[in-house]
């Protein structure tokens, strides 16, 4: 082969590399990115009894990536559909001790701590894992208004106010809000598995 046709080969052969190199560092690049969960507000700090008596803080949930929602044990619309989908959340990270569950009721004067265990009980709660959440109705509609803005109605929390939300609210490991869900729709839920799996790869 002359050097011409020499020449010729080695700038094939480099364009040729060049091209498939690029191609590789693309692929890489697509298989690492991941989207990004936009940032919609903070949790604030809160004081509440969980089913199992106990005091349960918002920093106690600091660290993992837990759901939220608001619901009562009475109710015949479309809690036990949420509850339902609340269930199918924890079955699809059973072994992942860093998702955390937590509902809070609405009507805290029927729903104690003891009413809440049994309902708990019902759904096979995981104990440490899905925390039903009880308090002074004051706070939670505080809570539910102002911390996860569930609702845009007003209100003060006094005995004629009343909030009902059918959202699931994702919460990431620094209790910054990551996503709003309908807790009644499966397909809305499984974006919301989805989801949860990509804030548990975020540092």
């Amino acid at each position: 082969m002359s050097k011409a046709g020499l020449r010729r080969l080695l700038v094939v052969v480099s364009l040729v590399m060049l091209v498939v190199f690029g191609l590789a560092s693309y692929g890489l690049a697509r298989l690492n990115h991941r989207p990004r969960l936009p940032v919609l507000g903070k949790v604030p700090g809160f004081q509440l009894t969980s089913h199992q008596g106990n005091s349960i803080r918002r920093s106690r949930l600091d660290g993992s990536v837990w759901v939220a929602d608001f619901f009562f044990t009475s109710c015949a619309g479309p809690c036990p559909k949420m509850t339902a989908q609340m269930q199918r959340v924890q079955k699809a990270f059973a072994q992942e001790t860093d998702v955390k569950l937590v509902s809070f009721t609405v009507d805290p004067e029927t729903d104690t701590a003891p009413l809440l265990a049994e309902y708990a009980e019902g759904w096979d709660a995981i104990e440490g894992k899905w925390f039903f959440v009880t308090g002074e109705k004051k706070a939670l509609y505080a809570l539910a208004r102002q911390g996860f803005k569930v609702t845009a109605q007003p209100g003060d929390g006094g005995p004629h106010d009343f909030i009902h939300s059918t959202r699931f609210i994702l919460v990431d490991r620094k209790g910054h809000i990551r996503g709003y869900y309908d807790g009644t729709e499966k397909a809305s839920v499984n974006r919301l598995i989805e989801h949860i799996r990509l804030l548990l790869s975020e540092r």
